[in-house]
């Protein structure tokens, strides 16, 4: 366990850090899968994640295929900072950077079970059954109130906290609302969740073999 990655206090740990970033220093692959179960809150409203998606700088359905833009640019900087972008000019997003050999990659957050705020959420989100208020990207920013204002702020610093925490078990599948590169096994859920965006028809992750293919 890495334990807790809510924001620190007292004297800084500079060892603490390096372990805390080389956790992001990855495949978004390895980190999508890895985040299924950890808790992610902003100002103290949100709940575990169940639900991931994978964007590689290789691959044609990431924001970074094409290189460095104004929009994109937050995905080609430090890992473990927050890329927001508005999808289909209505909803925002919220991507946590990550990448290992180079720079482009990030892991979009697609469900929450909520666990905390869920008043705040009901407020913000209009609806009363708590499987609607986080059960898409779009959905779980307005929610926890995530708007472009905190495009490239970091994920291990206020007002975001992050907790590492067991999932029941993952399952894969294909992205979702993709056109390229829509066969790869890049989505990630946890087993029996009620509060995925979608259900999952794969129901085991794929063999250490297949998820080398998958990840071209």
């Amino acid at each position: 366990m890495r334990g807790s990655f809510a924001p620190h206090s007292g004297p800084s740990n500079p060892g603490r850090q390096e372990s805390d970033l080389a956790f992001w220093a990855r495949h978004p692959v390895e980190v999508a899968r890895d985040l299924i179960g950890w808790s992610v809150f902003v100002d103290g409203v949100g709940g575990r994640i169940v639900e991931t998606e994978a964007y590689h700088h290789e691959d044609p359905a990431s924001h970074s295929y094409p290189g460095p833009t104004p929009r994109n640019a937050v995905m080609f900087g430090p890992q473990a900072h927050v890329y927001v972008y508005r999808s289909y000019g209505i909803h925002w997003c919220m991507n946590f950077v990550c990448w290992g050999e180079a720079p482009g990659g990030a892991v979009l957050i697609r469900a929450l079970e909520p666990t905390a705020g869920l008043e705040t959420m009901h407020e913000r989100r209009g609806v009363a059954d708590p499987r609607a208020l986080c059960s898409g990207p779009g959905k779980l920013c307005q929610a926890l109130g995530v708007t472009f204002a905190l495009n490239g702020r970091s994920a291990l610093e206020p007002p975001f906290a992050l907790v590492e925490g067991p999932a029941a078990g993952v399952v894969v599948g294909p992205r979702i609302g993709i056109t390229k590169a829509a066969e790869k096994p890049w989505r990630f859920g946890e087993a029996g969740s009620r509060f995925v965006s979608r259900p999952f028809a794969i129901t085991s992750p794929p063999s250490g073999a297949a998820a080398k293919r998958g990840r071209g």
